[in-house]
């Protein structure tokens, strides 16, 4: 199954939308405009919160707690890397390793991919391609883009002004 994920660019929020592979609606997702650290809620078509993630404020590199349909699924972390950047899902043990554009990653478990990401080219606002070969993991896997979008942003790389993986990538 493949799901495809569109940043609204005009808005004061990070806003969201998921299609899946015939085009139809799956999900939204909306920012809080004013909150401590960031926060994102995820909708199922028909207005059910389905995700938040929220982002952690005492940390030295971003870290982004992550629940589906009201439970724990994990949190995510940016891990100090060279040229090429690197998380991981801290809860199901997930390695995430993007390429050196961090255009393109792999989600893994002890070497077995779960599903991978892509990002595309030339669009106005973030713009991605999630193939998920299992799709009980759907909302998983929608979590983990939408958080690794939420880490990479300009000016929230890290909860206290500085990001030692920038230093390093």
């Amino acid at each position: 199954m493949k799901l495809y994920i569109k940043e609204k660019v005009f808005s004061w929020t990070d806003k969201f939308t998921v299609k899946d592979e015939y085009g139809e609606d799956r999900y939204t997702a909306q920012g809080e405009l004013i909150s401590l650290g960031k926060k994102l809620h995820v909708y199922d078509r028909f207005g059910e919160e389905v995700i938040t993630i929220r982002q952690k404020l005492v940390s030295l590199l971003p870290r982004y707690d992550i629940h589906v349909r009201d439970r724990d699924f994990g949190q995510l972390v940016k891990k100090i890397s060279f040229l090429r950047p690197k998380y991981v899902l801290e809860g199901p043990r997930w390695e995430i390793s993007g390429n050196f554009l961090a255009l393109d990653f792999t989600v893994t478990q002890a070497d077995r991919q779960i599903f991978s990401i892509s990002r595309e080219w030339m669009t106005w606002g973030d713009s991605y391609c999630v193939d998920i070969p299992d799709p009980s993991l759907e909302l998983q896997a929608l979590a983990v883009v939408l958080a690794i979008d939420c880490a990479n942003e300009t000016g929230d790389n890290a909860s206290i002004g500085l990001d030692i993986a920038d230093i390093f990538d």
